[in-house]
């Protein structure tokens, strides 16, 4: 092999060798950036998840916070096993837990629970008239739930009652003077709240007795 054919080789081989070196380099450069624009991009998450983060916290800390404390309870015996009575208590126990009255709103029960009807599922048991007469009717047994209440809110300091009114004949349940009969469209009970916080109500019953809380929530 002649002189100029081993500088042409040389030459061949030289480009091939600066091709291959550029590439390398341009990978290896490529590959540094990748890396550093991930480590960025990680790093830019990061301080974003970090102030999403701080974002809550602060929204969390703006967010009023209450303090929830029982102030009365109250609970009567049930006396009869009628399966339509402990039906209808339920279902009025149930409306009525979770209910809250805001400081200075007034309560009716009434308008609470609403019409006992059977489309909510109310079923008919012993009630009595005006005349003091026993008789089957939608929502009996709800009288019981309504003299519990009326009970834990005269346990109650600030709470005032505006309305009530006594059975037209002797009840089991309570001492007479302490029930509180409703019907309605005619006889509520209704009260007033004078505590200068949002009251309550839980209420409750396990088939032998009907249990009503009163819970005061404060704001902290």
């Amino acid at each position: 092999m002649n002189k100029k054919r081993w500088i042409i080789l040389f030459f061949i081989v030289s480009i091939i060798v600066g091709i291959g070196i550029y590439y390398y380099v341009t990978n290896q450069n490529n590959n540094e950036n990748n890396y550093k624009a991930e480590k960025t991009s990680s790093k830019n998450q990061t301080e974003e998840n970090k102030t999403s983060e701080e974002k809550n916290k602060e929204e969390e800390k703006k967010q009023p916070q209450y303090k929830e404390e029982q102030v009365a309870t109250f609970s009567t015996k049930i006396y009869s096993n009628d399966s339509a009575r402990q039906n209808n208590i339920r279902i009025t126990c149930n409306t009525l837990n979770g209910t809250t009255v805001e400081t200075g709103n007034t309560f009716s029960f009434c308008n609470t629970v609403g019409q006992a009807t059977t489309s909510k599922g109310y079923q008919k048991a012993d009630i009595f008239d005006n005349k003091g007469r026993m008789k089957k009717g939608l929502g009996g047994g709800n009288c019981q739930i309504s003299s519990t209440l009326y009970n834990a809110v005269l346990a109650t300091p600030g709470l005032v009652v505006t309305e009530r009114h006594a059975h037209s004949n002797y009840v089991p349940y309570i001492q007479k003077g302490k029930d509180a009969a409703v019907a309605y469209g005619s006889y509520d009970l209704k009260f007033r709240n004078d505590t200068g916080n949002t009251i309550k109500i839980n209420a409750s019953t396990d088939g032998n007795t009907i249990t009503t809380t009163l819970i005061s929530v404060k704001q902290v």
